[in-house]
Order: C-alpha cells, then sequence, then structure tokens
C-alpha cells in the first residue's frame, strides 16, 4: 500500500474514532448473522443425508427446526447490527458536522476566497454521503462477507478434507481477476473525485452568476463551458470503465452463483463417478459452492465503498484541520474603544501585499471615513478589525489590546460590521435581527428597524417580524442591507464598521440613513467605507488610500486644499452630478 493510500486509510479511522466500539459491537453481531445464515444451507444437507443416507427422519425434523432458528437469529442480527451502524453514523454526521462548523467559522476570510467552491461543498455534503456508506453498510457487509466463506471451508472440510481444495479453484481464478481490476484504482478514483468537483464548481459558478450571464447575453457561451467540463469527465469515466469492463465481466461471470453451481456439478459429478467423493459429498459441494464466491462481489464493491470514503475522508480531515486564527481563551479588560492600526501590512494570498504600512487612530465618538479608488485596500482595512483577515505585520488594536488577544465572543461584542455583501440567515425577520442581541424584547427590535428605515416594510409583510426570509420575506438589495444595519444597531457595539453599507439605498434613504447614524453614534467609534464621497463629508477624519497605502488624512475642507488625490475624486464625483 502506497503512502498516500495509507494515509487516507488513517483518516478514516481517525474519523470513526468516536464509533469505534460500537462498530466493533456491530460487526460481532453481523458475524453471528452470517454464521446462523449459513446454518439453513449446512441443514440441507445434514437433512439430504438423515433421509437418503442414514435413513433417519428424527435427524432431519430436528435439522429443519436447527435452520427454522438459525433464520430467526439471522434476522434479529441483522436488524440489531443495522441498528448500531445507522445510530452511530447518525451520531458521527451530526459531531463531524459540528466540529466541521465550529472549524470553519474560525477560518481567515482568505481562505474562503481561495477554496474552490464546487471543492467545498463536495468536502461538506457528499463527502458525508461516501461515509454514510462505509459506516451504515461497508464495515458489517466485509465483516458477513468474511465469515461465510470461511464458514463454507471449514464445514467443507468436516465433511471431507478435499472438498475445500475444489471449492476453492473458481474462487482463485475470480480472485486474480478481481485483484487485477483493482490494481491501480485508488489513483482512478483519486482523478474522479477530482473531476467531479471540478464539475460541481462549474455548476455552482454557472448558476451564481446567471444573471450577469444573462445581462451580457452570455447563456450559451457559459453553458458551454459547463458542458465542456461534463463532457470532459464522461469521457475520462468512460475511459476508465473501458480498461476494466472486459476483466470486469469476466470476474463476475467466474464468481456469479450459477457459475459456481455449474463448476460444482460437473467437478461432483466426475469425481463421484471414479469414487473420489460419495454422493452425497457432492451434493454439499454443490449446495455450498454459491456461499464462497458470492461474498466476493460483496468484497468488490465494499472495496469500492473504502476508496470513496479514503477519499472523502481526506478531504474531510483536510476541512477539520483547516487553518484558523487563533484566540485566547479570556477574556482582557479594554482601556476603552479607540483603535489603533500600527505598522500594518496585509496579505490574502502571503505574497502580494494589499495594505503596506497602515497607521491609523480610530478615536472614540469620531466618524473615519476610507475612501480611493477600487482596490486600494478600504474593505481590507475594514475586514482586520473583525479578523477576517490578520495583519502580515503589525497590529490592530481595540482599547489598547490587539484583536488577536481578544476571544471572538468578547471581540464581537465590542464591534458590529456591515458589508455590502448582505448575507441574511434562513429563519424569520426576527431571528436574524436578534442575532447579536438574543434577549432584545420586541421595542427595542422595533426601535432599531425604525432607526434603519426597514420598520414599515417589515410590518407590511404577512406575518410582519415572523416572516421567513426568502419564503414570505422576498427582500430588495437595500432592504436586506437596511435589515443588516437595524441588526448592527440592535446589538448596539462600541464600535461600528461599515463597508458601503449604503450602496443600495436610494438617495432619500441613504441621507435619512446617514442622519440616523449620526444621532446613534454618539461616543461610539465609527468606520465607514465609502465610494460616495458626498456621503462622508460629515466626517471627523477622511483617510485617502492608494496602493494599500494612507496617502492623506484630514476633514473634507483640509483634503480639499491639498489639491491631492481627494481633491481629484471630489472633482470626478463633481462632474458626474452635473452630468
Amino acid at each position: 500500500m502506497s503512502g498516500s493510500e495509507t494515509r487516507k486509510q488513517s483518516s478514516v479511522w481517525r474519523l470513526v474514532a468516536p464509533i469505534r466500539g460500537r462498530l466493533i459491537a456491530a460487526c460481532g453481531v453481523q458475524a453471528l448473522a452470517s454464521v446462523a445464515g449459513l446454518v439453513p444451507f449446512i441443514a440441507v444437507v445434514e437433512i439430504t443425508r438423515a433421509l437418503w443416507v442414514a435413513e433417519d427422519p428424527g435427524a432431519a425434523l430436528t435439522w429443519a427446526g436447527i435452520a427454522a432458528g438459525a433464520l430467526a437469529l439471522r434476522l434479529i442480527c441483522i436488524m440489531l447490527a443495522a441498528t448500531l451502524t445507522h445510530f452511530a453514523d447518525a451520531d458521527l454526521q451530526l459531531d463531524l458536522r459540528r466540529q466541521m462548523a465550529a472549524r470553519l467559522s474560525k477560518a481567515p476570510l482568505s481562505w474562503f476566497t481561495k477554496t474552490n467552491s464546487g471543492a467545498l461543498k463536495k468536502g461538506v455534503q457528499d463527502d458525508f454521503t461516501a461515509f454514510h456508506d462505509i459506516v451504515g453498510h461497508a464495515f458489517t457487509m466485509i465483516v458477513g462477507a468474511a465469515c461465510v466463506p470461511i464458514g463454507v471451508l471449514i464445514y467443507l472440510a468436516y465433511v471431507d478434507w478435499r472438498l475445500p481444495l475444489a471449492a476453492l479453484v473458481p474462487v482463485a481464478i475470480g480472485g486474480g481477476l478481481m485483484a487485477s481490476q483493482m490494481r491501480g484504482q485508488g489513483e482512478k478514483m483519486k482523478e474522479y473525485d477530482a473531476a467531479m468537483a471540478r464539475v460541481n464548481a462549474a455548476a455552482v459558478e454557472y448558476v451564481s452568476g446567471i444573471g450577469v450571464i444573462k445581462t451580457f447575453s452570455g447563456t450559451g457561451r457559459a453553458f458551454d463551458r459547463f458542458l465542456e467540463r461534463g463532457n470532459a469527465f464522461f469521457d475520462d469515466f468512460w475511459n476508465w470503465v473501458k480498461e476494466v469492463l472486459t476483466v470486469s465481466a469476466l470476474m463476475e461471470l467466474t464468481l456469479s452463483p450459477p457459475a459456481a453451481i455449474t463448476f460444482a456439478s460437473g467437478l461432483a459429478l466426475l469425481l463421484s463417478s471414479q469414487g473420489i467423493f460419495a454422493p452425497i459429498e457432492g451434493f454439499a459441494l454443490v449446495a455450498l459452492a454459491p456461499l464462497l464466491t458470492q461474498p466476493f462481489m460483496a468484497l468488490a464493491f465494499a472495496q469500492h465503498n473504502f476508496q470513496q470514503a479514503a477519499q472523502a475522508g481526506d478531504r474531510l480531515s483536510a476541512l477539520l484541520d483547516t487553518p484558523v486564527l487563533p484566540q485566547p481563551d479570556n477574556e482582557t479588560e479594554l482601556a476603552g474603544y479607540g483603535v489603533v492600526f500600527e505598522n500594518v501590512t496585509a496579505s490574502y494570498d502571503g505574497h502580494r501585499d494589499v495594505l503596506r504600512d497602515i497607521n491609523l487612530v480610530l478615536e472614540p465618538g469620531t466618524t473615519t471615513a476610507l475612501v480611493g479608488p477600487s482596490g486600494s485596500g478600504k474593505s481590507t482595512i475594514a475586514r482586520l478589525l473583525p479578523r477576517f483577515l490578520d495583519p502580515k505585520s503589525g497590529t490592530v488594536s481595540i482599547g489598547g489590546v490587539p484583536v488577536t488577544m481578544l476571544p471572538a465572543e468578547q471581540l464581537y461584542r465590542s464591534l458590529g460590521f456591515v458589508f455590502q455583501d448582505v448575507r441574511l440567515l434562513r429563519g424569520s425577520i426576527r431571528d436574524n435581527l436578534a442575532i447579536g442581541a438574543p434577549n432584545a424584547d420586541f421595542a427595542e427590535i422595533t426601535a432599531a428597524t425604525r432607526l434603519a428605515h426597514i420598520h414599515d416594510r417589515i410590518a407590511a409583510l404577512p406575518r410582519g417580524y415572523d416572516s421567513e426570509i426568502g419564503k414570505d420575506a422576498i427582500l430588495s438589495g437595500g432592504e436586506a442591507q437596511r435589515l443588516t444595519i437595524a441588526r448592527a444597531l440592535l446589538a448596539d457595539p462600541p464600535i461600528l464598521v461599515l463597508d458601503e453599507a449604503l450602496a443600495f439605498a436610494d438617495a432619500e434613504t441613504a441621507a435619512a440613513l446617514r442622519t440616523a447614524l449620526a444621532q446613534w453614534s454618539g461616543n461610539r467609534t465609527l468606520l465607514v467605507v465609502a465610494h460616495d464621497l458626498t456621503s462622508i463629508t460629515h466626517a471627523d477624519q477622511i483617510c485617502v488610500l492608494e496602493e494599500g497605502r494612507i496617502v492623506a488624512c484630514g476633514s473634507h475642507s483640509e483634503l480639499l486644499a491639498t489639491e491631492g488625490l481627494y481633491a481629484r475624486l471630489w472633482a470626478a464625483t463633481e462632474r458626474e452630478e452635473a452630468a
């Protein structure tokens, strides 16, 4: 076994470790079920022996009773084994999903931007299905497939030591064909999973970008690209199948029950006619031969499941090992809620710096606005505060304490943020608003929504604040943004970050929101990212960014007087308004 295959198998064992005891118990019960399932076939031989050779009807009735009891025991054991594995699988999936949610919630934002959406979807959804197959079925299937041939060989050896040798001939042929078929399948399965991830990514990208695609009349071209990836996957898969098709067909034919019976019948007739075997021994070979070959097909399917689970285990383990932003366990007392960026350099990929030597102070009770051309680093500064990204060098501190030294709960109590890319959870309007303030009463909730100019829209919904997002609450981009502003105001953080938070609001609503935020801010610290310069002329300080650096800071009038980049941006804004 190669090093990569060993690593993947170890991933499987690592993931199933919490339920290993129950799996072992289920496998033990399944072994008993397999032995019990073998008894009726043995009973057929012994009943034939009792009636044909010994002429003992009483012994035949005894064996019939034993067979009936064994069948009942087999049914009970199969149901018990399935119950054990499926309950274990449900507990394991719940535990793994919780671990994954907790892990990914601590991952830096840059990790999500670098991770393929199709691969992530495969990891958090499809791979759990592969693990259901292995936990719920494959382990017990392998035990059952192993116990039956062993039991058959033991019984045949009891009847005549030469019978197992005769019975193993088709097994040896089929086993050799199976080994030939399985050679190199681990790498093929890896290629298959990679191709499937590419198809998933193409599907996600096509669906998520359909609005843009239709706007620019690119539906046909985009769909063609999706089809190309699908066709490439089909071609690769068909080439793989063609390589093993002949060997697989021969293997299934050799190990099939009809082939086993045919071979055993011919061999039994030949050897018994020559006096080597007694007829009853030849009958034992014919009756039990299918049980010796059929489990090998189950082993082949189980091996396939294990290969899939090995790949899935590797991906799940990688997700569970996703690098996270380190957090301390204990809270630290803050000396107020002033914010300081000191010599901050930041990078999303660890190579290209998007911010360089940022020094910035946000005093409590003031509003700081960040402006500059697209790509200058405004949003990156905003994302450093909630630790969606940590600085490559330098520190970002709140109340004199670096944000890296604050536990997440304390950090997010101190900080609220509203970004242009709005995210609402599947649930009621009330639940979405109360995420940051779960104990808020209805009066506090409505006060926040009135301040954010969204109360009337919510009240007009079929179930008001109990309306469900995406179901009976279909909100426009501007309405959703105002809802997130209300959510941030309800949490009442001492620091609020607004990154293009009014981008989707019309001019009248945006002006009303700016007035409301100015009244609400009081002694709170506000950091505002804006493209519309007319919306931040009231800010206590405006910082101008260019190519990841702060090139100027001051009030609106001070920056206009310098006739620098801000003055040029303001002149461009006035020309646009005049046009």
